[in-house]
Formats: structure tokens, sequence, C-alpha cells
């Protein structure tokens, strides 16, 4: 799998999601064995550039390479000079938001919104491509609601444009995460088009990923909701698409080590009072399918200190221990806490 000059070493990657993949869970994601992983959506106001939660959105900071960062507005000339920003910043791909269903976002016409105005979609995709020298991706969705499905037609709009790869979640902007997602137009975009199509949507296993990657003909999986608090998903997925074969869950200790690199990465980029608070809910995702987990995080959630909720996590993670060597993990549900743009 290849995206410009960038040759990824597997096709399984993590979707951009709010408030989630920040640069200490994407470095986590893909040290545990995703191909690639793609910012949080910066805006394309230039006014919002300089503030802190724009200026962490784009820090990439000795992250594995290639460093993408998504973009999201609705002014072809904001959204170009935005990409131009982050490339500055070291971007090395720039993604564009299309798919993005939520309320704040669509009501700005940003997002999946964009998709009720091919004219402006194109116009968008031009402005972007030609503004920057890096690979320049879409990911969008299947259409606006299940009345007005456009997705081929965008997908070939943004061939005609430049646009390196494709990320179609498969679900319309009405749909939210509701309901099945839609493989059958993931398919069909595939055929359309010669550039790399990833498909998004409901993978939440490696036998789902081989599934989709079977009847889309996508050349990529991207996992969205299923790698919260679940990040070694990333090595499960890979290793089963290449032998059939499922890796044990994780041992107990290997988890709490990597819980505990992921909170000390988290503290060091946010800060003691904003990183106690932002760590809750990966926190939260990590218990939430163990044994004793809902009890905890209820607990954990009245510490307000950096310290005093390392050495909770690190606790809970050793108790883990007596029920066996390895993960008493079920598989997470998807209970819509944070969604992939």
């Amino acid at each position: 799998m290849q995206i410009g000059p960038y040759i990824l070493r597997n096709n399984v990657f993590v979707a951009p999601m709010a408030g989630v993949t920040d640069r200490p869970f994407r470095q986590l994601c893909k040290e545990l064995g995703a191909g690639y992983a793609v910012s949080e959506m910066a805006a394309s106001n230039p006014r919002l550039w300089a503030s802190e939660k724009s200026a962490r959105r784009t820090d990439h900071a000795g992250e594995m390479e290639p460093k993408a960062v998504q973009i999201a507005g609705a002014v072809p000339e904001e959204l170009a000079d935005c990409a131009k920003f982050n490339v500055d910043r070291g971007a090395q791909i720039i993604d564009i938001n299309m798919g993005c269903p939520v309320k704040k976002v669509c009501n700005n016409w940003c997002g999946s919104a964009l998709l009720q105005h091919e004219d402006l979609v194109a116009r968008i995709l031009d402005a972007v491509v030609a503004a920057v020298d890096v690979p320049v991706t879409l990911k969008f969705r299947t259409g606006w609601n299940r009345e007005n499905k456009n997705a081929l037609r965008i997908a070939r709009l943004a061939e005609d444009a430049g646009i390196r790869m494709l990320t179609l979640h498969g679900r319309t902007r009405a749909d939210g995460y509701k309901g099945d997602a839609e493989y059958d137009t993931i398919a069909a975009v595939k055929a359309a088009v010669k550039i790399p199509v990833v498909a998004n949507g409901d993978i939440t296993t490696p036998e789902k990923a081989k599934y989709v990657l079977d009847v889309t003909g996508a050349d990529a999986v991207m996992i969205g909701r299923a790698a919260q608090g679940r990040p070694w998903i990333c090595r499960e997925i890979d290793h089963y698409l290449r032998t059939g074969v499922h890796l044990p869950a994780p041992l107990v200790a290997e988890v709490r080590a990597l819980m505990h690199a992921h909170l000390e990465a988290h503290y060091a980029f946010y800060g003691e009072y904003v990183g106690v608070r932002t760590a809750r809910k990966h926190i939260g995702w990590y218990v939430r399918d163990l044994p004793g987990g809902e009890a905890f995080r209820q607990r954990m959630n009245l510490l307000e200190s950096t310290a005093d909720q390392l050495a909770a996590v690190d606790g809970f993670f050793k108790s883990q221990i007596r029920y066996g060597e390895r993960l008493q993990y079920r598989p997470a549900q998807l209970d819509g806490e944070a969604m992939a743009a």
C-alpha cells in the first residue's frame, strides 16, 4: 500500500476521531501495528490556527511517518491555505474531511454537508491539491441521505482533481452511525476509480476486516471506534489478514505497561490539569469490558491528579492477573461515545 512516496507497512489504518486520535494515541496505534493514522480534524478557519487546541491537533513531534493531517472547512481558499500551513508544520499528507456527520460541523456546511454541493466539492479538491506538493486524500460518505447518494460522482471528481486516496465510510450523513455500513457502495466506488480506496465502517474484528476487504475489493480498512481502548486491534487484524490465524489476547503485564506509557505520554502532551481530565475517556475505554471495569471507572473519574490516576490504573491492571495471565477481554460494544470523522 502506497500514498504518494510513502510505502505503508500494512493496510490497517486508524480513523481520525475528534478528541481521540491525538499524537500520543496515534503513535501508540502505529507502534501496535497500524500502517497509517490520521490526525483529528484541523479547522480551516485561520482565526483558529493559533489556538492551543489547534496547535495540539497538528503537533507531530516524534511521530512515526507518514504524518497526516485532516483539515475541515467549506471555503476552498481557506482550505488551501490551511493545507499549506500544515505542510509547513510538518504534515506529509493532507486529508480532506467530507465525512463527519456531527451537527456542529455540518451546520457550518463542513464535513459530510459538503456532499450536497458537488460544484463546491470540486472547487475544494482542486484548490487543496494545487496548493501543496504533498499527497492529498479524501474521506467522505456515501451521500447526504439515502435518497441522495452520490459517492460515485464524488469519487470521480476526486480522482480527476488529483486526489491520491479515497476513504469511504459506508453510511450517509443522515445515517450518522446507525444501521449497517453499505459495503456494496464501497465496492462500486472501488470498481469505478483507479486510485486506492479504503473501506471504513463497522470494522470491529479481524474476521470483519477480511470480509470487508473480500466483498469490497478495497485496498485497506480503516478502524474507528473499535480501536478505542483496544489499540492492539491493529496488529490483531494485520496478523489475521496475513496468516488467517488469531493472535492470543494480550498479556495483562503488556497492557499494564502500554497503559503506563500511554498515560505518561498523554500527560506530557496535555499537562496536569487537562491531561488528567482528557485521559478519563481513554481509561474508561480500556477497562470497560474487563472484570470490575465499570466500578473502577467510576472511582477513577473522581481523581484529580495525574499521579493518583496513574497509580490507580497501575493497580487495576495488577489486579487483573487474578483472572489469568492474558487479558480477559470481550469485544467492545460500539457505544457512540466518540465517533470517527
